[in-house]
């Protein structure tokens, strides 16, 4: 343990390039703070930047991160439109066409790419190129979605980007990051309700950090989790970041194909193209209660019971990051046609098909 405790400084050089290495994930050439916190740190951040009396927001709500979102663009005085979509499925380009359409004062668009919690995800690409023909800017919680499925960040049009560590990344929850376009920037140094001398403060960051020229860090990093972005980074270099999405879209693939066959258990989320990569969600039925069922499985499964009014219904196999293997994949069956009394041996060979077919495809 001491090892840990007696590394030499992280210095501004190094931190500066794991920046560089997650704008390159992120394939974007704008500005990237790597922020000391957990990922709700930029989001925060990017939102109460961003949003202002007098301004229009369009919050995309598809799961509870979108429902957080619209509660901190009104606590800063923004005029929210909330377009819903329940949550086991996903939001059309054409919805959020229709919603632009509707309100031209809208000036800002918040959205989740993947939701690990329901299991969702949306389509971006599509949805980015609607809100810059409206000239809004789009703010995007890809922290469940980086690694899983491809974010070509500046080909879409994304002006604030949030990323995490801890899902599909395989790497640590204390530290995120979030890229800022020159048009977000505008915005922000615009608004005179931006946060200043604050951990909120995206500006402070690129005052004392990015226009500084990266050479003298504002305070002490959090060195473990830098080092531990750092190495996560690595591993999928190392791996290649098509291989890590095939990945993750072969664990969500094998897993949903597996599900299919218990009949006890249903994906939360019906439609294949609205699945998110990282986690699968199912459907409990009637009297089978999920959180109950969670309770009896190996506490080392990556299996847990949905959250808030999903508690009851609502089972998610989070399959990311190390555990998008068709091993774990595997073992979640199992475990679940156990839990069931079902058989399980059906559901192995539908996910190994399924499986093999989507690495191979």
């Amino acid at each position: 343990m001491s090892r840990f405790l007696d590394l030499p400084p992280l210095s501004a050089a190094d931190f500066a390039a794991i920046e560089d290495r997650v704008a390159a994930l992120l394939h974007t050439a704008a500005d990237v703070i790597v922020t000391q916190g957990e990922a709700l740190l930029p989001l925060e951040a990017a939102i109460r930047g961003a949003a202002h009396p007098g301004s229009t927001a369009l919050n995309i709500v598809t799961g509870p991160y979108g429902q957080t979102f619209g509660s901190w663009l009104r606590s800063c005085g923004a005029e929210v439109v909330d377009l819903a979509v329940p949550f086991d499925s996903a939001v059309t380009a054409q919805q959020v066409a229709d919603a632009l359409a509707a309100d031209p004062a809208i000036d800002f668009v918040s959205l989740v790419h993947a939701e690990a919690a329901t299991g969702n995800t949306n389509p971006v690409a599509e949805i980015a190129a609607v809100v810059r023909d409206h000239g809004a800017l789009l703010m995007l919680d890809a922290v469940a979605s980086v690694a899983a499925e491809p974010l070509l960040t500046d080909a879409w049009g994304v002006d604030l980007c949030v990323i995490g560590g801890q899902k599909a990344m395989g790497g640590p929850a204390g530290v995120s990051a979030v890229s800022v376009s020159a048009r977000a920037w505008e915005r922000i140094a615009a608004n005179p309700a931006a946060p200043r001398r604050s951990y909120l403060s995206l500006l402070d960051w690129k005052e004392r950090w990015t226009d500084a020229g990266r050479t003298v860090l504002p305070h002490a990093p959090a060195q473990l989790e830098m080092l531990a972005l750092g190495a996560c980074l690595d591993r999928i270099a190392a791996d290649g970041l098509p291989a890590v999405i095939a990945r993750h879209r072969a664990a969500s693939a094998a897993t949903r194909a597996g599900i299919r066959t218990l009949g006890a258990l249903t994906p939360f989320v019906p439609d294949d193209a609205h699945a998110a990569p990282v986690a699968t969600t199912l459907r409990t039925p009637a009297g089978l209660d999920a959180a109950a069922l969670a309770a009896r499985l190996d506490p080392a499964l990556p299996i847990q019971a949905g959250g808030g009014p999903l508690a009851a219904e609502l089972l998610r196999v989070n399959h990311y990051g190390p555990a998008a293997t068709l091993e774990t994949v595997h073992s979640c069956l199992t475990a679940l046609a156990t839990a069931t009394d079902t058989d399980a041996e059906p559901a192995l060979a539908a996910a190994e098909a399924a499986w093999t077919a989507t690495v191979q495809g």
